[in-house]
């Protein structure tokens, strides 16, 4: 009978869920790995639930780094991100394609294997939204003095971008908010920053910013008006540069969309 194992969308979870199924030997048609909460149902099938943990992913990880290469798993790592139903049985048939290679640290240039193609595919997606992020996240200062920057990304890139904005904004307390999937990357000054999951904040203090806040916005929304030359406006390379659903966050574009 198949065995489905369904798990949480976290990297814990779908790297359990892989060593669930590469200890019990299962190859891609004795198994699914599917997330919880996308699940399809199938019949004659053996549904388990995956009690995950760190042990399990850190198994999984040396496995991956061991076999597959570093660069492998930045690709599989990246794909775990992203918005996708089959992501985590995609992982689990690429790590099963290494398994067949003379040179396993080869697998991702496999991209005729459909799994393969779908990791490398999936990476390029959630690389290429954090890389857009970086230049397009605008922080505001809020009343306590903490920037905050609120971001609708399709997949869970806060642990690609946080980095970037500890290195660039290591002194300030920042606090980065993924709406889409109700998550927060808070950064205290001089420390490191922090995944937050599942916490609400109080909506009415976001509004509440400084004066010196209100000043540079509207001098960065005139300076960005004011450079404008309507005979060059271009909406189609506008779109293509930079897309309607990066912009509602961003000072410049308030009340464009």
């Amino acid at each position: 009978m198949k065995k489905i194992y369904v798990c949480n969308d976290t990297i814990t979870g779908i790297f359990s869920a892989i060593y669930d199924a590469w200890k019990e030997g299962r190859e891609e048609k004795e198994c699914r790995i599917t997330i919880k909460g996308m699940l399809e149902q199938e019949l004659f099938c053996e549904y388990i639930l995956v009690e995950e943990n760190l042990h399990k992913e850190q198994a999984v990880e040396r496995l991956i780094r061991k076999h597959l290469g570093g660069q492998a798993y930045a690709d599989i790592w990246h794909a775990s991100l992203a918005s996708d139903k089959d992501k985590a049985d995609a992982i689990y048939g690429t790590m099963l394609a290494a398994r067949r290679l003379r040179n396993s640290k080869k697998v991702m240039e496999h991209l005729s294997h459909p799994q393969v193609e779908r990791v490398f595919e999936l990476s390029r997606k959630v690389g290429s939204e954090a890389h857009n992020y970086k230049g397009f996240l605008r922080f505001r200062e809020l009343s306590g003095g903490i920037l905050y920057g609120g971001i609708a990304p399709k997949n869970r890139i806060l642990t690609c971008i946080a980095p970037h904005f500890a290195n660039r904004l290591p002194q300030e307390n920042w606090l980065i908010h993924d709406k889409t999937h109700h998550m927060y990357a808070v950064h205290e000054a001089g420390k490191e920053w922090v995944l937050v999951e599942n916490e609400r904040i109080q909506e009415e203090r976001l509004g509440q910013i400084t004066e010196n806040e209100q000043m540079y916005a509207s001098l960065w929304t005139a300076f960005c008006r004011t450079i404008s030359i309507e005979s060059r406006e271009n909406p189609r390379s506008q779109m293509q540069h930079l897309p309607l659903r990066y912009r509602p966050e961003m000072t410049e574009m308030a009340g464009e969309v």
